[in-house]
């Protein structure tokens, strides 16, 4: 086992392609940190245990990589979009968590996701993005964001283009801020438009490594920088 990774969660770089390395413990912030840091991330239903995954292989986009469309350009250049940063994060993880999703019953982000995920971002770890017009939310994501990784994990939208907007204008601070990678965790066609691809467990898994030597933006990114 390298020793980047603890003895918490079972080494994974031998962990299955495509089912959880490990299940139960808890979602506290501590083990929360270490999982991510160990290229492992929570994933389950209602009803279920704590499901703790770190697939092969992984979805990856490099935030310099970034592919946008000639109409999401012409999307972005609209006055009427807002873009703000942690200032309405509990609403955005509860909008993604009631968002509807093709092929999929109910939602991962249940309860407890929310409750760890909101005392994570207290603890300025986790992040949102919020999309605006008129004043109104009509889209974002949230993330965690460790060393010069961040690690995507649901967006919304309520108008055409309003999570599309708040994803682009992330990557485009990741890349002033030199963020090495986004972790898309499971391949999807909207990511993949953006220009993520699968990387082979072993080469995220390096990569992160690299990502976590550099420093923690940690607290909220309010201002723009």
């Amino acid at each position: 086992m390298n020793s980047r990774f603890t003895n918490a969660f079972p080494d994974p770089y031998e962990a299955p392609a495509d089912a959880p390395l490990a299940f139960g413990g808890d979602l506290s912030v501590p083990r929360l940190l270490e999982a991510y840091r160990s290229g492992i991330f929570p994933w389950f239903s209602e009803g279920e245990p704590i499901l703790w995954w770190s697939p092969d292989p992984r979805f990856v986009l490099r935030p310099q990589e970034l592919k946008v469309s000639h109409s999401l350009k012409r999307s972005l250049k609209q006055p009427h979009w807002k873009i703000t940063y942690d200032t309405a994060f509990e609403q955005v993880i509860r909008a993604c968590a009631a968002a509807k999703r093709p092929g999929q019953h109910g939602t991962w982000i249940v309860d407890d996701m929310i409750e760890a995920y909101t005392k994570l971002h207290r603890e300025g770890f986790s992040h949102s993005v919020e999309c605006w017009r008129d004043g109104e939310l009509v889209g974002g994501l949230y993330g965690v964001s460790l060393g010069a990784a961040f690690f995507g994990e649901s967006m919304f939208h309520r108008c055409d283009d309003a999570s599309k907007v708040a994803f682009v204008h992330l990557v485009q601070r990741l890349i002033r801020w030199k963020f090495q990678f986004i972790d898309c965790q499971q391949p999807t066609r909207y990511l993949e438009s953006f220009g993520a691809t699968c990387w082979p467990r072993t080469t995220f898994l390096h990569a992160l490594e690299d990502a976590l030597d550099e420093p923690t933006r940690r607290g909220k990114w309010t201002q723009a920088l």
